[in-house]
């Protein structure tokens, strides 16, 4: 049977750890932060501690075998209701958010069983390899899609107080452009910025003819065509 101080330490370890990781998504303010994260890797460290320990009384009896990693199993698939709830599909952007976060809570959790089993090197480096991936490789991955994005045409918006965000989209939808991305901003002095990120087969003259007619909407107080490298336009204001 377990120790209570080994109980203790193994839950208190799974808190850390789990903070670890949580930290860093509380920096970015997204939906599970430091808590959630916690909680998962504490629930999951006590799930193995129950699964592993919780039914020696049980085993006492002759011919009685269970299988420890029972619930173990039942934790890494139903893990997985609660980062269903933090993927969201923007229908606007048409993108999907949180896919990072629901895979950091199942690997937490993993971090919980590691934890709740005693495997304690494996759950510290397993944490170490988690907050790299989520932290020090966030700055790599945007100069990596940066240096893709490049090359790619673009219109530049600056918006006004009243941001005519739904305006712009549905004038780029009547011009049956491809969009690739709309990307919005706010620059340290409180301007707010829309990038038009369109494919690359768009000609200087679509961008053209899409600049003049933004120029109309109210709201908008300027343009500014970035075309694919090799030619350049001035700014419609």
């Amino acid at each position: 049977m377990i120790s209570p101080l080994d109980m203790l330490w193994r839950l208190a370890l799974a808190a850390v750890l789990g903070a670890v990781i949580g930290i860093n998504r509380e920096r970015h303010e997204w939906a599970a932060g430091m808590r959630t994260h916690m909680l998962v890797s504490v629930g999951a460290a006590l799930a193995m501690i129950v699964s592993a320990f919780g039914f020696n009384d049980v085993l006492m009896h002759e011919h009685v075998v269970l299988d420890p990693s029972r619930i173990a199993a039942q934790v890494v698939s139903g893990i997985g209701f609660l980062g269903a709830g933090t993927i969201l599909f923007l229908q606007r952007e048409q993108v999907v958010r949180g896919l990072t976060t629901a895979a950091g809570l199942w690997a937490t959790a993993a971090i919980g069983l590691a934890a709740g089993s005693g495997l304690y090197l494996a759950a510290a480096m397993a944490t170490a390899v988690i907050w790299l991936i989520l932290a020090a490789l966030k700055p790599l991955e945007r100069r990596l899609f940066a240096r893709r994005l490049r090359g790619v045409p673009r219109l530049r918006l600056r918006l006004g107080a009243a941001a005519p965000l739904a305006a712009v989209e549905a004038l780029v939808a009547r011009q049956h452009l491809p969009l690739r991305k709309m990307i919005l901003r706010r620059h340290e002095d409180g301007e707010d910025r829309l990038d038009l990120l369109f494919d690359t087969a768009v000609r200087d003259t679509q961008l053209l003819a899409l600049a003049e007619e933004l120029r109309k909407l109210e709201g908008l107080q300027a343009v500014l065509l970035e075309p694919a490298p090799g030619t350049v336009h001035p700014p419609a204001d």
